[in-house]
């Protein structure tokens, strides 16, 4: 029996063959739906791959990279601008995300160790083993352990042994090659359908949408970036059985207020992936939260009347809450002031569909990022959260902008995006977007 595997040590190139054949590596590499949708992340890998493999080494230093590949100035504070940090440990994730999916179908490999900027290659090598088995025994154990190998390994055409010499079977009797063939064919079967479901599953894999997984990342990176914890400011309410909504915003001198099960469901949605990235959620409720609490620090706002910070910060944005229309909740747009979504009063609250606020943003008053994720009611606020925590919608995003989410996390930034909520029986149904705000 002839066995391969396969083994991958670190390895520098050493001749212009081999350098050669790993900048057709980076070629490939960079052509992948991991890299080519995107300009920061592919001028990084190849400023970096070219040089470790001239051994300019001096100038892969996150100051020199900053300068020479995003154009910063020479003095610049590394501490506040983390453009090489972020884009270097997008780098290594959409690597790793690269060779994950592209399997051992590449004899070369490129990585980028974390806290190096310097470029690590691999170099793949195949290697065999022949293993013969001598058995000992007379001539008779020898047919039988050939006969058993060849009907259980690879069924035996009827009426022949393993031997390869034919045997006459008695008429009405059964082969025993036969008799063992039979759960050796249901184990290739078996096995067999296994093979089809996991080339399904593979294929599936290999062409899912491209970055879908990495979207939720892109979306929340401004935010989470350099945090070892944002806040979460959601607004709470207490009972009111006087509004359509059966609910009030709880004020400063409410002792007992309550979140709602979806803002609890938003809560739960937006901390997960904090967690996932490594980020403590810190939560603050609304009605006590000051403007000192807020300064400096990323802040993710749940909920929109009931959230004295939501109706400030976005105000001067395109898209807004409307203010002073008695106890009518509308989202309006500057731009087009005769647009206004609000819910049907003429249905039961629990029937009529909503309308939530997405936006991500930099704020001058509490100088940080800020992600709103806040409806006219509950179930707005809750579809906001699963948008902006679902790949699926975030790709909608991604589509209706018109561009990569990862470039407009390094540049502009700012997203602001209407959706429409159904809400049946209560429950929070699938969002649509209606209208989407970038600069």
């Amino acid at each position: 029996m002839n066995r391969a595997h396969a083994t991958r040590e670190a390895w520098h190139p050493q001749t212009k063959q081999d350098r050669d054949a790993i900048l057709r590596e980076l070629d490939e590499v960079l052509a992948s739906p991991q890299f080519c949708n995107s300009k920061r992340y592919p001028t990084l890998l190849k400023y970096i791959v070219e040089n470790t493999l001239a051994g300019n080494l001096e100038v892969l230093k996150e100051r020199t990279l900053g300068v020479e590949v995003f154009d910063r100035p020479p003095t610049y504070d590394t501490n506040t601008d983390t453009v090489v940090r972020y884009t270097a440990g997008e780098v290594r994730k959409r690597l790793q995300l690269y060779y994950s999916d592209r399997g051992h179908g590449s004899q070369f490999r490129i990585s980028l160790p974390a806290g190096s900027y310097v470029a690590e290659f691999g170099h793949e090598q195949d290697e065999s083993e022949d293993h013969v088995e001598i058995q000992a025994g007379d001539g008779h154990e020898d047919e039988h352990r050939n006969r058993s190998s060849v009907t259980v390994h690879e069924p035996a055409p009827p009426n022949f042994a393993g031997d390869g010499v034919a045997h006459a079977i008695p008429h009405g009797t059964e082969s025993p090659a036969n008799a063992s063939t039979r759960p050796g064919r249901a184990l290739w079967a078996v096995f067999i359908t296994a093979v089809l479901i996991a080339a399904i599953a593979g294929t599936w894999w290999k062409l899912r949408p491209a970055h879908s997984e990495s979207l939720v990342d892109a979306f929340w990176a401004p935010v989470l970036r350099d945090q070892r914890a944002v806040i979460v400011c959601t607004g709470s309410s207490v009972f009111e059985p006087r509004n359509k909504s059966g609910v009030q915003t709880a004020g400063k001198d409410i002792d007992y207020t309550f979140v709602s099960m979806q803002i609890a469901s938003a809560i739960a949605q937006v901390s997960s992936e904090m967690e996932h990235s490594g980020v403590a959620a810190q939560l603050a409720p609304a009605a006590t939260t000051a403007l000192p609490d807020l300064r400096e620090h990323s802040v993710a706002l749940l909920g929109g009347y009931n959230n004295q910070w939501t109706m400030r910060l976005v105000q001067p944005l395109r898209y807004y809450f409307v203010q002073g229309h008695g106890t009518d909740q509308i989202i309006g747009d500057h731009a087009q002031p005769q647009t206004l979504w609000q819910r049907d009063a003429s249905l039961p609250y629990s029937s009529a569909d909503d309308y939530a606020l997405v936006a991500r943003f930099r704020d001058p008053t509490i100088d940080g990022w800020v992600v709103v994720l806040a409806g006219l009611g509950r179930n707005g606020s809750e579809a906001a959260a699963q948008f902006a925590t679902s790949p699926h919608y975030l790709e909608l995003l991604r589509d209706r902008i018109g561009a990569g989410l990862e470039n407009r996390n390094l540049e502009n930034g700012n997203i602001e995006a209407v959706l429409k909520v159904s809400v049946i029986d209560g429950k929070t149904g699938a969002p649509s977007i209606l209208a989407v705000h970038t600069w």
